[in-house]
């Protein structure tokens, strides 16, 4: 994943508005492209994973092994982890880099593909390629076919550069695209995916919100594969980041991680990756040099526990806007009131210690009927919130909804309630 990291693609306010767009078309489990349970949330370390590893993925909470070789799909099995299926090293479309391969070479890779990895209810996908630029999306489109073809509900995993790569003509920039928007509705126009996934990089870059300009470039990443994926009705995943991207940047911490996945849900993501495992010239990973668990593999099982238990609650739920409070994290991002809430109100001392009102994220969700849903995060990397919610209709019951079990518990109205740093909660609003 390596990417020019300075470039940043201005989005047009009514683009970033439309982040706060009504879902028109389902983003259900149904929606996703995978035959999967319903209550399958796909969490995933971006990285080829050796064999001897797949318990300590298992052992983090991750619910996929990332990108294995067939002959770990029983271990995958055994230890109850989904696969993403990666390509031998000869396969063709890669030495070719994707460009002016022949269709029936594509056709064929794809389907050896499949084949060699055999049939396992463990398999969910094939890696197909990561970070292309336009010129690859013709062939692309070939290989996303081949395996709806060969292996029909199984997913074909391309994953897509951020907004921040650089744009214009292809011998140019990275996209070979004039925009963000114009790279994103190529590939679905063009390649006919089953989802969008993308990686972002940016609450490390941004020195952990530091430098406001990179932090607000995250943000509009964010809610541009949003609306763009609803717009479409195709689910998206987001590849945030595990380790210290580059060695001037700040290191994985129990705050900007559990940012990056409770913004994630917020905004309706349907599944997450984390960049990378293994050190391998990445320091702060979660499995080091000498193949140990590092603190960040702590922090990262604690995360994904969370993300386990959530994530499959929020699968049937309808994304239908996000929104900041003010000031908002980058020009042009929507601000409360939304559809469900008139406004959130935080500060990080309730005793008067300090007149800090640390940002907050809201994201609102449908279920179709019965209950509404918001997901209320944290924005602050350095401080507790202990926030209230103001709903713009009365509702018979506020209740949070445990990351650990599931289980309900009355929202404290009287003294709110407190978030750590990057941290967030999900809260059911019912009207009987």
């Amino acid at each position: 994943m390596n990417i020019m990291l300075y470039t940043a693609v201005t989005l047009t306010i009514t683009a970033i508005l439309a982040g706060s767009i009504r879902a028109d078309k389902a983003d259900s489990p149904a929606a996703r492209g995978l035959d999967a349970p319903a209550d399958f949330f796909p969490i995933l370390p971006w990285e080829g994973i050796r064999g001897e590893d797949l318990e300590s993925v298992a052992d983090c909470n991750f619910t996929v092994a990332g990108f294995v070789q067939a002959q770990d799909v029983p271990a995958c099995e055994k230890l109850g982890l989904k696969a993403i299926i990666a390509p031998r090293k000869d396969f063709a479309p890669w030495r070719d880099k994707w460009v002016n391969v022949p269709d029936d070479v594509v056709d064929d890779s794809v389907k050896r593909m499949i084949e060699e990895a055999g049939k396992s209810n463990a398999i969910i996908g094939y890696f197909i390629t990561d970070e292309p630029g336009t010129s690859k999306f013709a062939a692309l489109s070939k290989a996303v076919a081949a395996v709806k073809k060969y292996a029909p509900g199984k997913l074909a995993y391309i994953n897509l550069f951020p907004g921040y790569a650089t744009i214009g003509a292809p011998d140019q920039s990275q996209l070979e695209a004039d925009s963000y928007t114009d790279y994103l509705e190529r590939f679905i126009k063009v390649v006919e995916p089953q989802m969008l996934s993308y990686d972002d990089y940016m609450v490390h870059y941004s020195d952990d919100f530091q430098d406001e300009r990179r932090a607000a470039i995250y943000f509009t990443d964010l809610l541009e594969v949003r609306r763009v994926a609803l717009e479409h009705g195709l689910p998206f995943w987001n590849t945030v980041c595990s380790n210290q991207i580059r060695p001037f940047t700040t290191i994985p911490s129990p705050a900007n991680l559990m940012l990056q996945a409770y913004t994630t849900l917020a905004a309706g993501g349907r599944g997450l990756a984390w960049y990378t495992y293994y050190e391998r010239g990445y320091d702060y990973a979660p499995i080091d040099k000498s193949g140990r668990r590092t603190d960040t593999w702590q922090y990262l099982r604690v995360v994904n526990g969370q993300l386990k238990v959530l994530g499959p609650i929020m699968n049937p739920l309808r994304s239908t806007g996000v929104f900041f409070t003010g000031p908002a994290p980058g020009k042009g991002l929507p601000l409360l009131p939304g559809r469900l809430v008139e406004s959130a109100t935080s500060r990080s001392s309730v005793r008067g210690l300090g007149d800090d009102k640390p940002p907050m994220m809201v994201g609102e969700f449908d279920s179709g009927g019965g209950s509404d849903y918001v997901m209320v995060v944290n924005l602050s990397l350095e401080k507790s919130a202990n926030f209230q919610l103001n709903t713009r209709k009365s509702y018979r019951r506020k209740s949070v909804i445990s990351a650990q079990d599931g289980t309900l518990s009355q929202f404290d109205e009287e003294n709110g309630e407190w978030l750590v740093p990057g941290g967030g909660v999900l809260i059911q609003l019912s009207e009987r």
